[in-house]
């Protein structure tokens, strides 16, 4: 029996990829975005393939489009078995020169925009369960300069992580989060400018900025998807090319019972580095 897959954000890059890939691997797939000749043409690209797709434009940083793409997912397939929360965005600047404009537009489609999401497709897991995917980054766990507003989008999504995998296991809902490093339309002209600026230096391209394709990440999730173990929840997964990553959630690394004597031990660690 085919399973429902809603993908926010699926009109091109990586969530195009995702998209086109599970609907070649017995899904129906709910393709979103903001640009109607953009879905139009991904549905279109599914149909051809045989597979199966329809498209909703909406905005889900607006609540109230995201309950109308969730009761059209409804209306046109009867279920939702699988969200994957892709939409994203970007509006880089040092933390100083950042509008709140730029930190809230944001905030609101990673952050906001997965909980508006998650919160409305939630009834429907519930009655047979299901998978979350949230695309993470990089920048949500190590942070990146330039990006305030980007990294604690992404970091944000992991709190949501953490506390829904727990929250939801009761219900066979797994939660997973993918944290993809592939060239798109987003990466590429940072990828141009390190590459001209490299060059330029006569230095190596750092190898942190070697990605691979939309496609391995799409290819991954299905395998995700695929791999039937109910306790698979709550992890983070780094996705580069072929290489595949799991990420730690954070630990204790050092506590002590006074302040004094905590800062004796960090100064004896920061020593011994």
């Amino acid at each position: 029996m085919k399973k429902v897959v809603l993908v926010t954000g699926s009109t091109r890059g990586i969530g195009r990829s995702i998209a086109k890939h599970l609907s070649n691997s017995d899904y129906y797939v709910m393709v979103n975005g903001t640009n109607q000749k953009l879905i139009d043409e991904v549905v279109s690209d599914i149909h051809a393939d045989g597979g199966k797709a329809a498209g909703y434009c909406a905005n889900i940083a607006d609540p109230s489009d995201v309950d109308a793409l969730v009761a059209f997912t409804i209306e046109t397939f009867g279920q939702i078995d699988v969200l994957i929360h892709n939409a994203g965005n970007l509006a880089d600047q040092k933390c100083i020169g950042m509008t709140d404009e730029q930190w809230r537009s944001v905030i609101d489609v990673h952050l906001n925009g997965a909980f508006y999401c998650i919160r409305r497709v939630l009834p429907y897991l519930k009655e047979h369960g299901g998978d979350i995917i949230l695309m993470t980054s990089t920048a949500g766990l190590m942070g990146s300069v330039g990006q305030v507003n980007y990294s604690a989008a992404k970091a944000g999504l992991l709190g949501m992580l953490f506390t829904l995998a727990s929250e939801l296991k009761r219900y066979c809902i797994r939660v997973n989060a993918v944290s993809p490093a592939a060239l798109t339309d987003m990466t590429r002209p940072v990828i141009e400018h390190l590459t001209e600026k490299y060059a330029k230096r006569n230095e190596p391209f750092p190898d942190f900025w070697k990605v691979g394709k939309a496609d391995d990440i799409a290819f991954f999730i299905g395998e995700l998807l695929n791999y039937k173990d109910e306790d698979l929840t709550g992890e983070i997964f780094g996705v580069n090319g072929t290489k595949i990553t799991r990420w730690q959630k954070p630990i204790v690394t050092m506590s002590a019972d006074s302040p004094e004597a905590f800062f004796s031990t960090y100064e004896a660690q920061k020593g011994s580095e």
